[in-house]
């Protein structure tokens, strides 16, 4: 699938984008929907909290 078939959220500005319209650095995605992309910081807190978990299950 093209690039510009995929939204990115963009977490400079909070906006939601098609196709890839920013800065690589400025931008989480690509996503497969406009409402996946706009959970972006969701998913990215929900990612961050299960990294955190597997480390701390391996600290014993």
């Amino acid at each position: 699938m093209a690039d510009t078939a995929k939204w990115w959220y963009n977490h400079k500005t909070g906006e939601v984008e098609q196709g890839p319209q920013s800065l690589g650095m400025e931008r989480d995605g690509p996503f497969d929907s406009a409402d996946e992309a706009a959970r972006a910081p969701e998913i990215a807190r929900e990612r961050a909290r299960a990294w955190e978990a597997e480390d701390a299950g391996g600290e014993a």
